[in-house]
């Protein structure tokens, strides 16, 4: 059996990213009602909110989910309590340490991933006790690597580094790409923006219709002396953009980005002073469709290329 599907008890080795703004309790419930893992995004609840998605989480599915917190985000304690008390049992860890909250989150018995951007910081995973890991390329939507490492170069570093089970994430929206990434060496893949801009999302329509019209270097990775993240190319990305190359300092452009850009633009559909975070695989994204049927999109075409394969398709 793979080891994706073992370790969380699911039917398709696909976990859905903990996306701001995009990963409420209605996307969730969905991919996990169809076979995959539905992560809620805490990084962009207060712990209320988090604890009233967990509670609907519950009454929608009867299926595995999890929740993803980024560990820089503040109020974490008070987010890791509401998880235990509730007992959710998987837990996604993202832009932090993960032998901070790991050996306390697996004492609960949750199962605990925590994603990396690096084959090193693969190796502190395993040191740390986590139970998978996701490896996620630059090419991915929201806060990304430094390395600026993509996915087809990263996972096969980190299936070397560590013998954990393996999820490959960024760029990846397809069954094609799925296949890809687990014969690079990859369990399972972590999808994020073809889940952000399906019916069940909680972002803005508009944000969603502007991504299926996004072609080809429609993003960028801005923000580098801050933090990494990958952002659509509006009015908001093309100040910080020309900041960026006047060699401002990140106190400026700290100042620059201010506070609730992503919700301005994510999840109340300002599309020119908002930051839109999304992958580059939007180029490929062109309908706004249900997550069942996105994941039997998904499935289909997977199982599709794998009998190509096998029919020597790719000989030559």
């Amino acid at each position: 059996m793979n080891r994706i599907c073992n370790l969380f008890n699911i039917k398709y080795p696909v976990i859905q990213g903990g996306m701001v703004w995009c990963s409420g309790w209605k996307l969730a419930s969905a991919v996990s009602n169809s076979g995959g893992l539905g992560l809620i995004g805490a990084g962009s609840m207060h712990p209320e909110t988090l604890e009233e998605h967990i509670v609907k989480m519950k009454a929608a599915t009867d299926k595995p989910f999890g929740v993803n917190v980024p560990l820089m985000y503040p109020e974490t304690e008070r987010v890791m309590d509401i998880i235990a008390a509730h007992e959710v049992p998987v837990v996604f860890t993202s832009a932090g340490s993960p032998k901070k909250w790991t050996a306390w989150l697996k004492d609960k018995g949750i199962t605990v991933a925590h994603v990396v951007s690096s084959s090193f910081f693969a190796g502190k995973c395993e040191a740390a006790g986590v139970d998978a890991i996701v490896a996620e390329g630059f090419e991915a939507g929201g806060h990304n690597g430094r390395e600026e490492t993509t996915t087809m170069t990263l996972i096969p570093s980190v299936r070397k580094a560590t013998k954990l089970p393996l999820l490959a994430a960024g760029g990846i929206g397809s069954g094609e790409a799925m296949l890809a990434a687990m014969v690079l060496g990859a369990d399972g893949v972590q999808i994020g923006s073809a889940f952000a801009v399906s019916e069940e999302s909680s972002a803005h329509p508009e944000f969603k219709r502007l991504v299926t019209e996004l072609g080809e270097g429609g993003t960028k990775l801005a923000l580098k002396k801050l933090a990494p993240v990958r952002l659509v190319k509006n009015s908001f990305f093309n100040r910080i953009d020309e900041a960026e190359k006047a060699g401002q300092s990140p106190e400026a452009m700290a100042e620059l980005l201010g506070r609730g850009r992503a919700k301005k633009g994510m999840f109340e559909g300002d599309l020119d002073e908002g930051e839109l975070e999304i992958g580059q695989v939007s180029a490929q994204l062109n309908q706004i469709k249900p997550v069942a049927e996105i994941m039997n999109d998904i499935i289909n075409a997977y199982e599709a290329a794998q009998k190509a394969a096998g029919q020597g398709r790719f000989e030559f």
